[in-house]
């Protein structure tokens, strides 16, 4: 790590959602069955559900759908990391938020811009940006954290939380929505505080 803080290497997200995939799965106690059900012979007789218990936190996933621990491993994997995204907080750092990710993944085009011209940077301060994210992507859950986290820091107002994280009120709740838990959630919160629900 440099001490010239320079912005090459930032600090990423403390949030377990946000880890590398050997760095949570070592967080994991990694258990194996039997599925049933329909799926032929072999299913029955091969281990292949995959069972992660992220132990820090006790929130558990599980995969056996697939054909193979591998293939269910990744599924268990991605579930976890949403349930961690959407049950675990971390705390939330004073002044510019954005990790690494959020920023390569966060576009504005610049004022004056007309549709269809190019932005002049892949993403610019004080501007109401966009996310560029597909939800079946591998980074969502990690970019879903981040925003929750930050949401909650904020009282879970999104319009204080899109100016910390540079992106437009309904962004954030675009984003929330994607995932129903996290969404259902957030609206909890919300309720709990008097607040409407995001739809």
């Amino acid at each position: 790590m440099s001490a010239s803080g320079s912005q090459s290497s930032p600090v990423p997200w403390p949030h377990p959602a946000c880890l590398p995939d050997d760095d949570l799965l070592a967080q994991c106690r990694v258990g194996t069955g039997r599925t049933g059900g329909p799926g032929g012979q072999n299913r029955n007789k091969v281990e292949t559900l995959i069972e992660l218990v992220h132990q820090p936190t006790g929130i558990s996933a599980h995969a056996g759908e697939r054909r193979t621990q591998t293939e269910n491993r990744r599924v268990a994997l991605r579930r976890l990391r949403l349930a961690l995204a959407v049950g675990v907080r971390t705390p939330v750092p004073d002044g510019a938020v954005g990790s690494a990710l959020w920023r390569s993944r966060r576009r504005a085009a610049p004022k004056g811009a007309t549709a269809g011209s190019p932005p002049k940077s892949r993403w610019s301060a004080g501007g109401e940006g966009i996310l560029e994210l597909n939800p079946d992507h591998h980074d969502y859950p990690a970019l879903l954290a981040e925003a929750l986290d930050v949401l909650a820091a904020a009282g879970w107002e999104t319009k204080v939380a899109s100016l910390r994280l540079n992106i437009s009120a309904s962004q954030i709740v675009k984003l929330t929505r994607e995932h129903p838990p996290a969404l259902a959630m957030v609206n909890r919160e919300r309720e709990r505080l008097g607040m409407h629900a995001l739809k």
